[in-house]
């Protein structure tokens, strides 16, 4: 496990160019995949240039007092004439030095407050990080949260489509915008709050659900747990009807070890479905908030649910470890279900959950067919 001095000697090297070739592409790569990663190396950042500032404040204030007493030492000392009786020196200052001695005169009392500036932007900054980390799911090195950012062809081609719509007179804004970001999410309740990771809502300005028949809502969050990577979202457009009854439930004790598990979500435009087994009780360096699953997910399957053989919800996908073969991990449902538990006694907060299961004796086919109406695309737009 990496300490914090690991990171931020992986990071010193990174910016001195230190690092090879393999292994700055490979670090270049998960700061643009990996949110939280980025958010450390900003800190590392940070810290960084307040201490060379420090340092730089501390070598001019070195420099200038070492200058100050060569001229008070040269100004005091007395020359002798050849009669041996001491006589007041002639001292010629040049105006170079003139001009530092009015700097440093009027200025003495600027470097002073500047040098404690610094060191108190130094104590903040460390202790930012650390309240940072206290709200923050643990995350290190090599663990990848899975959003998805859409891709720049598909952008370019829906502004060539916008083009010729507007052309023929058709107006259709969101169609033809993709979004930054994309993952899934999944019905809540019947009434249009949903459930997704916190990752991949993070900085929103606005957000976009998208169901499998392409039909398009607007959605707020209304409330995030980001600790454990959970967002609630509601639909706030004029034309939704709601879900309909939801077919599945949600658990709120823990899985059992070996249980055949499986998913849906959007790492590209359609539904992809994924199989395995949950291989562990523990996540990412053994957080009890998280399943381990043998499941192999990609960016985009961010916040899509993760089912038992029976249709029972037990965690919400959240990203994978880099460096492990189909290590995938999921916020267990337990933590999910209190986060409701603690918003339904709130006024407009969500309705009843879905307690009956419409998929326990089904195929797991027939499962994935009633399931799949009610898993989306949740799209970010910044």
């Amino acid at each position: 496990m990496k300490t914090e001095a690991d990171y931020y000697e992986l990071f010193e090297a990174y910016q001195r160019g230190e690092l090879p070739e393999p292994s700055r592409a490979e670090l270049a790569a998960r700061l643009a995949a990996d949110p939280v990663l980025a958010r450390r190396y900003a800190d590392f950042d940070s810290l960084s240039k307040s201490l060379q500032a420090y340092g730089q404040r501390r070598t001019l204030r070195g420099k200038l007092t070492t200058l100050q007493a060569a001229l008070d030492a040269e100004a005091q000392q007395d020359t002798t004439q050849d009669t041996g009786v001491p006589t007041m020196p002639t001292l010629y200052i040049s105006p170079v030095e003139r001009r530092l001695r009015e700097f440093w005169g009027s200025h003495r009392a600027t470097i002073a407050v500047a040098a404690s500036v610094a060191v108190l932007a130094v104590f903040a900054t460390l202790l930012g990080i650390e309240w940072w980390r206290a709200v923050q799911k643990p995350s290190s090195y090599g663990y990848t949260v899975l959003r998805r950012e859409m891709d720049r062809i598909k952008r370019n081609q829906r502004a060539i489509n916008r083009t010729l719509n507007q052309i023929d007179g058709v107006k259709s804004p969101e169609e033809l915008n993709p979004g930054k970001f994309g993952g899934t999410g999944f019905a809540l309740t019947a009434d249009g709050y949903l459930v997704t990771s916190y990752h991949v809502i993070q900085g929103a300005d606005s957000l976009l659900i998208e169901s499998r028949d392409r039909q398009r809502f607007r959605a707020e969050p209304v409330f995030s747990d980001v600790a454990h990577d959970l967002a609630i979202l509601r639909i706030n457009d004029k034309d939704f009807k709601g879900f309909g009854r939801l077919p599945y439930s949600f658990k709120r004790g823990s899985a059992d070890l070996g249980e055949r598990v499986y998913t849906l979500g959007y790492p590209r435009e359609d539904v992809v479905f994924g199989e395995g087994s949950l291989s562990a009780r523990s996540g990412f360096e053994g957080d009890t908030a998280f399943y381990q699953i043998s499941i192999p997910v990609n960016p985009g399957n961010s916040g899509g649910p993760l089912l038992d053989d029976r249709g029972n919800l037990i965690g919400v996908i959240s990203g994978r470890q880099m460096d492990v073969q189909s290590a995938a991990f999921a916020t267990k449902s337990s933590y999910l279900m209190r986060l409701v538990d603690s918003l339904t006694a709130t006024p407009g907060g969500p309705g009843a959950i879905s307690r009956n299961n419409q998929l326990t004796g089904n195929s797991r086919a027939q499962q994935v067919r009633k399931l799949q109406d009610f898993v989306f695309v949740v799209k970010v737009y910044e």
